[in-house]
Parts: C-alpha cells; sequence; structure tokens
C-alpha cells in the first residue's frame, strides 16, 4: 500500500490551540484521501495572518494527518523518508530541490498552477511594490524558474492545472496530466429549470445581469469593473452588476460605484458562502460572468461560474483564450482593453439567442470537468506512479 505525503501551499494559523484551514483546501483533501488506499500525511507552513475564506478545524477531525512547518523550515528525509510517493506544490519555491533529499526508490510529482508569465504579471500589477523591489522581484523569480524547469525534467510526474501551465511544462516531464480545477459537484449545478427560466428571461428583455466574484485584486483585474459598467453606461445598455469577494480593492470599488450614481445596477456584497451563498445567486440572477483577469493564472472562477450556467466574457488571457476555444462558453476582449470588453458585453446584449447558446455550451463543459471527475484524474495518476505502471 503506497504512502503519500502531500505538500501542499494552502495556509493554516494553529496558533492558540486554534487550527485555522482553508474551506476549499480541505473540501478536496476529503476527496483526495476518500481516494487513496492509505492515510495522507499533508505538510504545510504558518505564515499566514489570515484565511479570507477560512474555518476552525479540530485536529482530530481532519481526514488526513497534518504536519505543520515554520515559514523558512527547510523540508529533507526527515519529513519525506519511508514514504513511496512525494506529491509537491511546482508553485512553492521551498520544493524545488526536492529530489536531491529522496532515495532511489521514492518517487515525486509536481503539481503546477502558474507560468513563468503569470508570476511577472502579478509582479508588475502588485502595488505595493515600487519599482526597485519589482526588479528584484523580477530576478529572484528568473532563479527560481530555472530550478522548477529543473524539478520537472527530474521528476516521474506532473500535474498542471489550466492549458497555460500544461502546455508550457508538460513536455519537460516524463508522465504529464492536464486538470481543470473547481468546486462544482452535482449538487451544485445548475437544474434545467434554471436554464429554462434564465432564458425565458432574457427572451423578455430585462436587464443584462452581469457577475463577478472572486478576489478583489489587481491580478484579477477587479480595478476594471467599474470602468467597464462606466462604459456600458454610455452605451446605453440596460444591466445590472454583482460583485462577490474581498481584497485590497473593495473600499476603491465601492467609491467608484457611489461617483458613477449606481448603487442600484452595481451592488457590492459581502462574503458569502459559495456552496450556499454564491453558487445559488449566480444560478438564478446571473446572465454573464465577467473575467478581468489580466493575467493568466487557471482560475477555477470560470469553470464555477459555466457550472452554474452563466456565460463568460473575459480579456483574451491564455488561460480564458483556450478554455473559451474548447467549450465555446462565451466571448473575448483585448488584454486589458476595457473598452473592448465593454462593448463585447454591449453587444451580446443586443443578442439573447447567442446569450443562451453559450450558456448551454458553459454548462455541459463545466459538467464534463466536474469536481469528482477532476479529482479523479489526478488520483489515478498518482497510483498509476506509485504503483510502476
Amino acid at each position: 500500500m503506497p504512502s503519500l505525503v502531500m505538500i501542499a501551499p494552502a495556509p493554516v494559523i494553529d496558533a492558540d490551540n486554534r487550527l485555522q484551514l482553508d474551506i476549499k483546501f480541505v473540501e478536496g483533501m476529503r476527496v483526495t484521501q476518500a481516494m487513496w488506499p492509505d492515510r495522507i500525511i499533508c505538510v504545510l507552513r504558518r505564515g499566514a495572518a489570515t484565511i479570507p475564506f477560512g474555518a476552525e478545524f479540530d485536529r482530530a477531525d481532519l481526514p488526513f494527518e497534518l504536519v505543520v512547518l515554520a515559514p523558512d523550515e527547510p523540508l529533507g528525509p526527515a519529513h519525506l523518508g519511508g514514504h513511496d510517493l512525494i506529491y509537491a506544490s511546482g508553485d512553492d519555491f521551498h520544493c524545488l530541490r526536492l529530489a536531491d533529499s529522496l532515495q532511489p526508490e521514492q518517487k515525486i510529482v509536481y503539481v503546477i498552477e502558474y507560468t513563468h508569465e503569470t508570476r511577472m504579471q502579478i509582479l508588475w500589477l502588485d502595488r505595493s511594490r515600487s519599482m526597485i523591489r519589482r526588479l528584484r522581484g523580477a530576478v529572484w523569480l528568473l532563479q527560481q524558474e530555472r530550478l522548477r524547469r529543473k524539478a520537472f525534467r527530474r521528476a516521474d510526474g506532473l500535474q498542471s492545472n489550466g492549458y497555460p501551465a500544461h502546455d508550457l511544462y508538460g513536455p519537460m516531464c516524463r508522465d504529464s496530466l492536464l486538470y481543470l480545477d473547481g468546486r462544482m459537484t452535482p449538487a451544485l449545478f445548475a437544474t434545467e429549470t434554471e436554464m429554462a427560466a434564465r432564458e425565458a428571461y432574457r427572451a423578455a428583455g430585462g436587464p443584462l445581469r452581469l457577475i463577478f466574484s472572486g478576489r478583489l485584486e489587481p491580478m484579477k483585474g477587479a480595478q476594471d469593473l467599474v470602468p467597464v459598467a462606466r462604459r456600458l453606461q454610455t452605451l446605453g445598455v440596460d444591466f445590472t452588476l454583482d460583485i462577490f469577494g474581498v481584497g485590497s480593492l473593495r473600499d476603491e470599488i465601492a467609491s467608484g460605484i457611489r461617483a458613477l450614481g449606481a448603487d442600484g445596477r452595481i451592488r457590492l456584497h459581502a462574503p458569502v458562502d459559495f456552496e450556499t451563498g454564491l453558487v445559488p445567486f449566480t444560478r438564478q440572477n446571473a446572465d454573464i460572468f465577467v473575467g478581468c483577469h489580466r493575467q493568466s493564472d487557471p482560475s477555477c472562477t470560470y469553470l464555477e461560474a459555466m457550472g452554474c450556467g452563466v456565460a463568460v466574457a473575459s480579456y483574451d488571457n491564455r488561460m480564458w483564450s483556450r478554455l473559451n476555444q474548447e467549450s465555446g462558453a462565451g466571448w473575448s476582449a483585448a488584454l486589458g482593453s476595457v473598452d473592448a470588453l465593454a462593448d463585447q458585453i454591449a453587444d451580446a446584449a443586443r443578442r439573447p439567442d447567442e446569450i443562451t447558446s453559450r450558456s448551454r455550451k458553459a454548462w455541459a463543459f463545466s459538467k464534463a470537468h466536474g469536481f469528482h471527475e477532476e479529482f479523479r484524474l489526478r488520483m489515478e495518476h498518482l497510483a498509476r506512479i506509485a504503483g510502476g505502471g
């Protein structure tokens, strides 16, 4: 029975006898553990100040064994020895030299989300860094990228979340798998009744219902939401925009909504639970998801919105460009062009039948890549490598 050690980038806070973990991470680990024949050891690092979508857990109730390290505590044989398979984050620079600590019979599989291009995009969008700090950061990222590529070439397997990472890193590893991450389980997908209700609403000519959910940060393009709305107003589009999320831009967005005089048309919501709040709202009150992402991270938000039966209008980053080609789920606009994105949405507003068609395609594609289906692929991939197949 192969033993598995997972080294994950998820945040953890274990001060004062309290254990806080990201809810999505724990949900994923429950599925992972259910599909693995032995109890999994999961290694996390301290360092998070807060966990926005976290909750408190009793260590004894976790479906896996948890090891918590100091922020820069080295990983080595003491943590990895005696285990058959090491499953490590390629996004975590602490994990890029792990092969040096493994015995010949041990195997290592990396999982990767961000490409070097995406890391650089995030760096240059970071408003908190001066130009000097950005340049220093760029040099450090380049150094880490060299180590990352070397690690992938030595690895026994690689799992890439999203098309950009798979296209770039997949050829470097002897056994690569593409997966699309998301949280949509069968109970969360839109129903046929909800799809029909949305289509009837569009045919009746009500306001176009736009939605954004995610981190309100520059890397997610949240700074473009109010400018897109302003352009839509100028174009005479009858619309509403519901914004869900937390982040450094929340106050700026709230101020922009007031300045635009669109308090009734644009609604900035308090954070809500994904399953009981965001998903039901999206299934019943949205027509198009607005994706302002200026970089090419895999963003599970696309698949999750699509699973709610919602079409997507997004900037033409590498992830959405390929996902849209594969799914036919929406529209693309030039990267970073607020006017182009708003114009694309305005054009869609005049074509309710096209919104219906793309929403149906979005729904079907997301259902084919549900949470359990994608996790099963990943665990089968790990089991095959651990068994020498």
